[in-house]
C-alpha cells in the first residue's frame, strides 16, 4: 500500500521514521512519500519537502511567514492528489496538518493522525472538526483518551513513541573522546531545533557558564545549522558543540537546560535533572496567555499533573534565574527529588511499542 506522511518538525521526523520502519514490517509492500526530514529519508521512499522549511514558532512568526506556509500547503495538496495514497498519515504539527486533513477527507483519502494535536490546551471545540475529518486518531498521552471521550470521540492510545527510540539507543563509550570532551560532569544545553528558539534561549544558557567552573557545557546542535552559526553565540566561552547526538549527550549528562518541547520528556526519560526554558515573541506569548488553559508547558509536568521540573517562561527566562535553578538540579535535595519523580514518570509512560501498535492498527483498518 502507499502511504503519504506529513511531519513538520524534528520530533515528527523522528516519530515518522519509526512509524515507517514499523509499517514496513506490517506491510512488506509499503511505499512512502512524505514531508519530513533526514531520519524519514533514511527509511526510504521520497522526501518532498524538508521540515527545516516549514517550522515556524509562535503566532507572530506564523503571520510573518504566511506566504511560505500557504505555498507549502499548496505543494502538499497537489502532491497528495498526484500520489493518491491509500492512507495519509499526519504527525502532530496541527496548524498545517489539520488543513491537509480537511483537504484529504474531501478527496476521499483515508486520514490517520499520529500524535494528537494539543486540543486539550486551547480551543477545545476543534475536536468537533477533528471528529469530522480524521478517520483514526492515535494518542500518545494517557489523559488524552478521557479528554476525547468527553467529546464523544473514540481514539486509540498507543503509548509514547519516544520510548521506541530510546529502547533502540546504543550508548557510545567513546562519546567524550570522540567529541574532545574532558572528564568534568556535563551540563547539556538543548536550545531547540528552530532558529527562533536558538536565538532567544542560547545566549542566556551560555551566560551562566562561568558560574559553574566544575562543569563542562555541551550544546546539542541541530543538523540544520552550521558550526559557524552556533559559534556566534558561544563567542569564545568554554562550551562545546555536538551535532546529531542528543541521546548520546543526554546519556552522559549530569544536568540540562532544555527548550520547552519534546526534548523535556526525552531528558526526563534519560533521567537527567533539568530546567525547562521558554521565550517567545511578546505578542505571541500575550495571545497564548489569553488562550491557553493549561497549568504547565513541559510534557513532564503535564503528564505528572504537578511541577516536577522548573519552568522558566518569558521574563523569568533570564540568566539569573537559570543559574539559580541549575544549581538546584546539579546537586542537593532538589536533584534527588527530581530523580525520584522521574521514576514515577517512567511507570506512567509504560513500555515501548507505540510505532508497532500504530502501524498494526493502520494496516488492519486499510485491510478490512
Amino acid at each position: 500500500m502507499k502511504y503519504y506522511l506529513v511531519a513538520g518538525e524534528a520530533s515528527g521526523d523522528l516519530h515518522g521514521a519509526n512509524l515507517m520502519k514499523a509499517l514496513k514490517l506490517e506491510d512488506p509492500n509499503a511505499k512512502f512519500r512524505y514531508f519530513g526530514g533526514d531520519k524519514m529519508q533514511a527509511e526510504g521512499g521520497e522526501l518532498v519537502k524538508h521540515y527545516a522549511d516549514m517550522a515556524f514558532m509562535g503566532f507572530t512568526e506564523v503571520l510573518f511567514n504566511l506566504r511560505t506556509i500557504f505555498r507549502n500547503l499548496k505543494i502538499c495538496k497537489a502532491d497528495i492528489l498526484a500520489y493518491q495514497p491509500d492512507a495519509l498519515i499526519l504527525i502532530d504539527f496541527p496548524g498545517f496538518n489539520l488543513k491537509i486533513a480537511e483537504f484529504a477527507k474531501e478527496q476521499g483519502i483515508k486520514v490517520c493522525y499520529y500524535i494528537s494535536p494539543k486540543v486539550w490546551a486551547w480551543n477545545q471545540k476543534r475536536v468537533l472538526k477533528i471528529k469530522r475529518i480524521v478517520d483514526q486518531m492515535f494518542c500518545i498521552l494517557p489523559f488524552e483518551v478521557d479528554f476525547y471521550k468527553e467529546w464523544g470521540m473514540e481514539v486509540n492510545y498507543v503509548g509514547n513513541p519516544l520510548l521506541d527510540e530510546i529502547e533502540q539507543f546504543v550508548p557510545n563509550p567513546n562519546f567524550r573522546a570522540d567529541n574532545q570532551l574532558g572528564d568534568q560532569p556535563i551540563v547539556a544545553l538543548l536550545p531547540g531545533s528552530r532558529k527562533q528558539e536558538i536565538e532567544r534561549l542560547l545566549p542566556d544558557m551560555l551566560a551562566v557558564v562561568d558560574q559553574f567552573p566544575d562543569y563542562q557545557f555541551v550544546i546539542g546542535a541541530a543538523p540544520t545549522f552550521t558550526e559557524q552559526y552556533y559559534q556566534q553565540y558561544i563567542n569564545g566561552r568554554p562550551a562545546n558543540l555536538v551535532f546529531s547526538q542528543t541521546y548520546q549527550l543526554l546519556h552522559h549528562a549530569h544536568a540540562a537546560l532544555v527548550a520547552s518541547g519534546t526534548a523535556t520528556l526525552e531528558t526526563a526519560l534519560f533521567k537527567v535533572p533539568q530546567v525547562v526554558l521558554y521565550r517567545g515573541g511578546n505578542v505571541s506569548v500575550a495571545i497564548a496567555r489569553l488562550l491557553v488553559k493549561i497549568r504547565f508547558i513541559s510534557l513532564v509536568n503535564l503528564i505528572m499533573d504537578r511541577e516536577v521540573v522548573k519552568e522558566l517562561i518569558q521574563e523569568d527566562c533570564n540568566a539569573t534565574l537559570i543559574a539559580q535553578n541549575l544549581k538546584l538540579v546539579t546537586e542537593g535535595t532538589g536533584r534527588a527529588k527530581m530523580l525520584a519523580d522521574y521514576e514515577e514518570l517512567g511507570v506512567k509512560m509504560g513500555t515501548a511499542g507505540a510505532s508497532q501498535r500504530t502501524a498494526r492498527l493502520i494496516v488492519a483498518k486499510l485491510s478490512s
